[in-house]
């Protein structure tokens, strides 16, 4: 059984969004995912949360945190290891 899922909504200054060219769904998952980053860097969620706040599978979050410069290797290597193995195991 999903959880049930809720909405915030963020108010920007629109010249925001097209000063980076982008439409307001890709503006709205790039929010999503700087979201998702951010909160998996601070170690408040796991990187399937993070994934599933992101709208993504858990490999290919894990895959884009160097777009943002966050790395996955501040994991114990146990738990970095357990990771990996868990994404790939999904991923099949």
């Amino acid at each position: 059984m999903s959880e049930p899922n809720e909405s915030v909504s963020v108010e920007y200054p629109v010249d925001v969004r097209l000063s980076l060219h982008e439409s307001k769904e890709e503006f709205a998952q790039e929010l999503k995912m700087l979201a998702a980053v951010k909160l998996y860097e601070l170690g408040k969620i796991s990187s399937g949360k993070a994934a599933a706040l992101a709208g993504t599978d858990r490999v290919s979050f894990l895959v884009g945190l160097g777009r943002y410069r966050v790395s996955v290797f501040n994991y114990t290597p146990e738990k970095l290891e357990r990771e990996v193995s868990d994404a790939k195991a999904r991923a099949e």
